[in-house]
C-alpha cells in the first residue's frame, strides 16, 4: 500500500518507512492522506507523459518494498507472509509488462476491456473482504476446528473410524506429487497411480467375488443409483420398477428416489423377504439388498437372490468391504452387482467425505459400467503397460444416451485403500475384522446379561442393536449417560432402540466406558476378557472360505521401509504439478497451496463422522455458512448447496432444481434442454439422467453459439423448454458477445438457464452469473477454488440458484442441511449432507487468503498469461477461435488438422512428444477433434509458460523437417514419441535421428529429466484383451527380456 497526499494537480507518495522516521515532516498540517493499492496508484498514473513531473512529484518505485505491491498488505507493521504473491506465479511487474508488451497494451485492464464484454461487467467489487496472510488464515481455521467436538463414535451407517497409516497419509494424501495429478488420460506418464488403481480393482474383485471392478465412484449412495440405472438399462427401460430393502442405509434410499425420479422408475421400499415377486408380474428390474443391513444383521439373501433372478431381475449387493473377509462374497452368493465404500480401508471419515466408493460386476456387464476402468495392454515395445480401458464406453463419452454422467472419481482415496490393502494384506484384514467382530460380540454378551434385548448372538458382524425393554424414563437415562460420557450411539427414531457399531481404532477402554455407561448403576464392573473367553470360538459367522487377495502385490510390501519405496517408485512414474505446468483447457490446473491442504489431515476434520449431532460440529457448520456466502457474493446469486460432490453432480442437481421448479408451477410437461455442440460430454448426459429431451444447437464460424438457429429452436419448443445448458466462456475458450441475447431468448420462453461452471476461472471479480442471468450455475471447487484433481478425483461441484430456485436444493434423511427446504427440496445427491466436507477447507483457505482483490486479480492474470501464450505460439499454429477483438478468454484451441493434412502429425503425436519435453500434454480433441486446448491458469511463471511455448515452438520445427522431407513422415521422433530410457540405452538404435533428440530435445530436459516408463502404449490391444485385475509377475520379466 502507498499513502498519497491529496493536493492538486498531483499527488504525491512517501516511502512508508520514510513515514516511520519522520512522522511530523509528513503528517504535520492540514494535509488529507488517503491509505491506497501502490499499484492502483500506479495504473491511475501510467499515461502520464512527463518523465520530468513524475521524478519531481514522486519517489521511484523501485524504492519500494516488494510487500508494497500487495494489495493485502494494509502497512509496514503488518504480517509479511502475503499469500496472494505465492499464488498468482506471472503477477510481478516486471512479468506482466512484458506480457502485456508482447500485446502491444498499456495495462491489464485494457486486455480485459478488449477480452469480456462491458455489458457484462461488474459494476461492484466481490464484497468478499480483504485477504488473510497465510499464517491468519491458519489460526482462523484452526479456532474454526477447535469448535468441532470429537466424542467416542459408534454410529456406524456406512461410516466408520479407521486408522491411518501414517506412512500413507504422509507420502500419498498430504504428498503433492500424488494429489496434484491429473486423471491418467497421458497413460504413458501415468503409470504409478494406474498400477495403484489396478491394485484397487484387484482388491475389490477378489474381496466382493466378482470378476470386474471399476477404479471408484464417489460414494455408496451414488454408486448404488448408478448400479439402479444399469439395472434400468439392462430391461431396455420397460421394466419400471426397483425393489429396496428397508434395511438399507437410510442415505442411500434417499439418493436412489433422488435419482430414480429422472428416469421415471418406481423406488419400492419394504421387506424383501416378504415381497410378492408373482403380483410383480415382472416388471422390477432390480433389487438392492444391504450385506450387513444397516441394522448390522447379517441376513440370508439366498432365496431372496434366487427369486428375483427367477423374476429376471438384477441384484445388487451393497457390502461393507471389510467384513467381505469373514463373511460370503456377493460373487458367490449369484449377485450382479456389488457396490459400498472403501472408506474403513485407512480413509478418513472427513465428516462425510471424500471417500473412494467401489462398484463390481460380472463380465458381461462391464461395457455398460459407470466410471473408469483400468486395464492392462502394451506398448510399442511390447512391454505390458497400463491404461484407462474401454474409454469409448465411458458414460459421458455417449452424452445423451448415457445411464451415468460421472467423469471424476475418487482417485487419490482409492489409492490410499489399495495401498492400505497391500500393508495389511489378507491376513491383516482378516485380523482387524475379527477384532473388530470380538468388540461387537463382548459388548452383546455384556449388555444382554444386563437386561437388554440386542441382535442375536452371533448374528452380526460390527453393529449390534440394543432395544431397551424398560421405561421410557429408562431409556431417557441410558441416552443421557452417553452423552455425558461423551459417546455417540444411533439412536432409532420411534423406538426405544439404538444400535452400536464397532471399529479398528476402539479400544478396550473405550469398550469397558461404553459398557459401564448401560449399566444403571455406575459402580457395575465388567470384565471384557472374562466374557471374550467365555465365546465361542471361531465365531459361526465366519463362513467365507474362498481366498482373495492372493497376488503378490499384496503379500511383499508389509514394512514400512518396503511399502515407502513402493509408493516412490510408482510416484517417480507419474508427471503432476511438482514437475511442471498441466496445460489443461477446462481442468483449470492452478496451485494447490500448502496452506490451504494443512486443515484437511487435523483430526477435528478428518475424523468426524458425518451423522454426529450438529452441535457436536460448529467449526464446520460455521465454515459451510462462510464458504456458502462467499460463493453467493462471487456467483451474485441467492443460495448455495454444498452436497454434490462432484461436477457433474452439480450439473445433475442443478437441473433436478430447475425440474422441480417447472413441476411447482404445473409446468412439468417441460423437459427440452437445448445443449449447444461445444458442450462438455457430462452436460448432455445429466439431462438425460434427469428424464430431459436434448436439443443440440450448432455454433458459427467464430465458435459462437449459433443465435439464430437457438432462437429458432426455443421457439420451436417454447412449451416445452426447460432449460439452457451453456459453458461461459465458452468451451472454445471466448467470452462471446451475445450471451445476454442468448440468455433472453430462453427466459422468453418460459426455460431456465444452467451456467456451467467449468470456466469460472475466467469470471471470479469481473462477471457473475448471476449478473449475466443465469438461474444456477456449478462451482468445480477442484478446479477455480484449488481442491487438486488427485489424479481422477476428488471434486466438489456445489451449485449456485437464483432465489425463485432457492426452495429446490437437495436435502438429507438424516441431518437436514442449513438452509434447506425440507417441504420442497429435490432430495438427497449425495450420501453425506455437505458433501466431500473435509476438502471444503480447500476452498475455503484460498478464499479467505486471496480477498476481493486477490480473486479478481487471479482472474485477470489468468486471461492475460492464455493471451500471452496465444500470441507466442501463433507464429507456429492457428489459434482456432478468438473473441471480437481477437483476444482469448482464459483458455485457447491449437488447431492441428493443417499440420496433419501435410504432414500426418496428430494431435496425438504432439501430445506424445510433449512427454518427452517434461510436459502433459493440454485437453488433446476437446472440444475440437484434432485440436489442442491451452489454459494456463494464473499460478505459473512467465518463465515455466515461456518453456511450454518454446517446445510446442520446437515440436513446430520438427513437424516443419517433415514437411520439408527432412525427417521421415513414419519414423521420427513424434511419431515414435515418447521415447523412454529403456529404448534410447539400448545397444540397437536404428532409428534415423540421434539419441540426443530423442531424449533431450530442449536444454533443460539435460538439467532435469522426466522419463516416461513405458513407449506408446497400444490402446486397439488392451481393448481386444481386457485384463482389469494385476497381472501375474511373469509377465513383467518376459518384457523386461524381450527390451533387452
Amino acid at each position: 500500500m502507498a499513502l498519497l497526499l491529496k493536493e492538486a494537480p498531483k499527488f504525491a507518495r512517501i516511502n512508508c518507512f520514510r513515514l516511520l522516521k519522520r512522522p511530523k515532516e509528513f503528517l504535520g498540517g492540514n494535509r488529507r492522506w488517503e491509505l491506497v493499492s501502490s499499484r492502483s496508484f500506479q495504473d491511475g498514473h501510467k499515461r502520464d507523459r512527463d518523465v520530468g513531473e513524475w521524478k519531481k512529484n514522486f519517489h521511484s518505485v523501485s524504492r519500494f518494498p516488494r510487500f508494497l505491491y500487495s494489495t493485502s498488505v494494509r502497512s509496514v507493521l503488518d504480517a509479511q507472509d502475503i499469500f496472494e504473491t505465492r499464488h498468482i506465479g506471472s503477477g510481478k511487474e516486471a512479468d506482466i509488462q512484458a506480457m502485456l508488451q508482447a500485446l502491444k497494451l498499456n495495462t491489464v485492464d485494457e486486455l480485459i476491456d478488449e477480452t469480456v464484454p462491458a455489458k457484462i461487467r461488474s459494476k461492484t467489487s466481490l464484497g468478499i473482504g480483504p485477504a488473510m496472510t497465510e499464517s491468519e488464515a491458519l489460526k482462523y481455521i484452526k479456532n474454526l476446528a477447535e469448535k468441532n467436538e470429537l466424542y467416542q463414535n459408534h454410529i456406524g451407517m456406512g461410516y466408520y473410524g479407521t486408522l491411518v497409516p501414517t506412512v500413507i497419509q504422509r507420502n500419498i494424501l498430504e504428498n503433492p506429487a500424488w494429489y496434484t495429478q491429473y486423471t491418467p488420460y497421458q497413460a504413458e506418464v501415468s503409470q504409478g497411480r494406474l498400477e495403484s488403481l489396478l491394485n484397487y480393482q484387484t482388491m475389490v474383485a477378489d474381496l466382493t467375488g466378482l470378476p470386474i471392478a471399476g477404479a471408484s465412484l464417489l460414494d455408496e449412495a451414488t454408486a448404488a443409483a448408478e448400479a439402479m440405472a444399469m439395472c434400468y438399462s439392462l430391461s431396455k427401460h420397460k421394466k419400471k420398477k426397483f425393489l429396496v430393502s428397508d434395511a438399507c442405509h437410510p442415505q442411500t434410499i434417499a439418493v436412489l428416489k433422488t435419482r430414480a425420479e429422472g428416469f421415471g422408475v418406481e423406488i419400492v421400499v419394504g421387506d424383501v423377504h416378504s415381497f410378492d415377486w408373482k403380483q410383480a408380474q415382472g416388471n422390477v428390474c432390480g433389487i438392492l439388498l444391504q450385506y450387513p443391513t444397516t441394522y448390522g444383521i447379517i441376513e440370508n439373501y439366498d432365496r431372496v437372490i434366487s427369486e428375483a433372478h427367477e423374476s429376471g431381475a438384477k441384484v445388487i449387493m451393497s457390502c461393507d468391504l471389510l467384513s467381505l473377509t469373514m463373511l460370503k462374497p456377493p460373487g458367490e452368493l449369484n449377485a450382479d452387482f456389488a457396490v459400498g465404500s472403501t472408506q474403513r480401508f485407512g480413509v478418513p471419515m472427513g465428516y462425510g467425505g471424500p471417500h473412494a466408493a467401489f462398484f463390481a460386476t460380472k463380465d458381461e456387464y462391464k461395457r455398460l459400467m459407470p466410471g473408469r476402468i483400468i486395464g492392462v495392454s502394451k506398448d510399442s515395445q511390447g512391454k505390458p503397460a497400463f491404461r484407462m480401458a474401454l474409454q469409448t464406453r465411458e458414460q459421458h463419452i455417449r452424452r445423451d444416451k448415457a445411464t451415468s454422467n460421472i467423469c471424476t472419481a475418487q482417485a487419490l482415496l482409492a489409492n490410499m485403500s489399495a495401498m492400505y490393502g497391500i500393508y495389511h494384506g489378507p491376513d491383516g484384514l482378516k485380523k482387524i475384522a475379527s477384532r473388530i467382530h470380538d468388540l461387537a460380540r463382548v459388548f452383546q454378551k455384556a449388555v444382554q446379561d444386563m437386561g437388554y434385548e440386542t441382535s442375536a448372538p452371533e448374528s452380526f458382524f460390527d453393529t449390534v442393536r440394543v432395544t431397551c425393554p424398560h421405561s421410557k424414563e429408562a431409556f431417557e437415562s441410558l441416552l443421557k449417560r452417553l452423552q455425558d460420557s461423551k459417546i455417540n450411539v444411533r439412536v432409532l427414531k420411534n423406538e426405544q432402540s439404538l444400535c452400536v457399531s464397532f471399529d479398528e481404532t476402539h479400544t478396550r477402554t473405550e469398550l469397558s466406558s461404553l459398557i459401564q455407561c448401560f449399566a444403571e448403576k455406575n459402580s457395575v464392573q465388567v470384565d471384557c476378557q472374562k466374557i471374550l473367553e467365555s465365546l465361542p470360538v471361531p465365531s459361526a459367522i465366519q463362513v467365507r472360505t474362498s481366498p482373495f487377495m492372493t497376488h503378490p502385490i499384496f503379500h511383499s510390501y508389509r514394512s514400512e521401509h518396503e511399502l515407502l519405496r513402493y509408493m516412490h517408485r510408482l510416484q517417480s512414474k507419474d508427471v503432476s504439478l511438482v514437475h511442471s505446468m498441466i496445460p489443461l483447457g477446462s481442468c483449470t490446473m492452478k496451485l494447490n497451496a500448502t496452506s490451504e491442504m494443512i486443515p484437511i489431515s487435523w483430526p477435528e476434520f478428518a475424523l468426524a463422522h458425518p451423522f454426529a449431532p450438529t452441535q457436536q460440529m460448529k467449526g464446520y457448520l460455521q465454515m459451510f455458512e462462510e464458504l456458502s456466502e462467499a460463493l453467493v457474493k462471487i456467483t451474485k446469486l441467492n443460495k448455495v448447496s454444498l452436497q454434490p460432490n462432484s461436477g457433474a453432480q452439480g450439473e445433475y442437481t442443478g437441473l433436478m432444481a430447475i425440474r422441480e421448479y417447472h413441476k411447482s408451477r404445473n409446468q412439468g410437461h417441460r423437459n427440452v434442454c437445448i445443449i449447444p455442440v461445444s458442450a462438455h460430454g457430462t452436460n448432455p448426459a445429466s439431462a438425460a439422467m434427469c428424464g430431459m429431451r436434448v436439443v443440440v444447437v450448432g455454433c458459427d464460424d467464430k465458435g459462437n453459439i449459433n443465435v439464430k438457429e437457438l432462437e429458432e429452436k426455443a421457439e420451436q419448443y417454447k412449451d416445452q423448454l426447460a432449460a439452457l445448458m451453456v459453458t461461459y466462456p465458452s468451451t472454445h475458450g471466448v467470452f462471446e458477445d451475445g450471451i445476454l441475447d442468448v440468455i433472453e431468448i430462453i427466459h422468453s420462453r418460459g426455460g431456465q438457464v444452467y451456467m456451467d461452471g467449468a470456466n469460472m476461472n475466467a469470471q471470479v471479480g469481473i462477471c457473475s452469473p448471476g449478473d449475466i442471468g443465469a438461474d444456477v450455475c456449478h462451482l468445480n471447487l477442484h478446479k477455480t477454488f484449488c481442491i487438486p484433481h488427485g489424479g481422477g478425483g476428488p471434486g466438489m461441484g456445489p451449485i449456485a440458484v437464483a432465489s425463485h430456485l432457492a426452495p429446490f436444493l437437495p436435502s438429507h434423511p438424516v441431518i437436514p442441511p442449513i438452509n434447506v427446504d425440507p417441504k420442497h427440496s429435490l432430495g438427497a445427491v449425495a450420501a453425506a449432507p455437505y458433501g466431500s466436507s473435509s476438502i471444503l477447507p480447500i476452498s475455503y483457505m484460498y478464499i479467505k487468503m486471496m480477498g476481493d482483490e486477490g480473486l479478481t486479480k487471479a482472474t485477470k492474470i489468468a486471461i492475460l498469461n492464455a493471451n500471452y501464450m496465444a500470441q507466442r505460439l501463433s507464429s507456429g499454429y492457428s489459434i482456432l477461435y478468438r473473441g471480437k477483438h481477437g483476444r482469448v478468454a482464459h483458455e485457447f484451441i491449437i488447431d492441428l488438422r493443417p499440420l496433419k493434412a501435410v504432414s500426418g502429425v496428430t494431435e496425438a503425436d504432439v501430445a506424445k512428444r510433449l512427454q518427452d519435453y517434461g510436459f502433459h500434454s493440454p485437453t488433446m480433441s476437446f472440444p475440437v477433434a484434432g485440436t489442442l486446448m491451452v489454459e494456463p491458469t494464473e499460478s505459473e511463471s512467465k518463465a515455466e509458460l515461456d518453456r511450454f511455448c518454446d517446445a510446442l515452438l520446437m515440436i513446430r520445427e520438427e513437424i516443419r523437417d517433415i514437411e520439408n522431407g527432412k525427417m521421415d513422415k513414419e519414423n521420427n521422433p513424434l511419431k515414435n514419441a515418447p521415447h523412454t530410457a529403456d529404448v534410447v540405452s539400448s545397444d540397437n538404435w536404428s532409428r534415423p535421428y540421434s539419441r540426443q533428440l530423442a531424449a533431450y530435445p530442449a536444454e533443460w530436459s539435460r538439467a532435469f529429466k522426466f522419463w516416461p516408463s513405458v513407449s506408446r502404449i497400444d490402446d486397439a490391444y488392451g481393448d481386444k484383451n481386457l485384463v482389469c485385475t494385476c497381472p501375474p509377475m511373469e509377465s513383467y520379466m518376459e518384457a523386461e527380456q524381450r527390451v533387452a
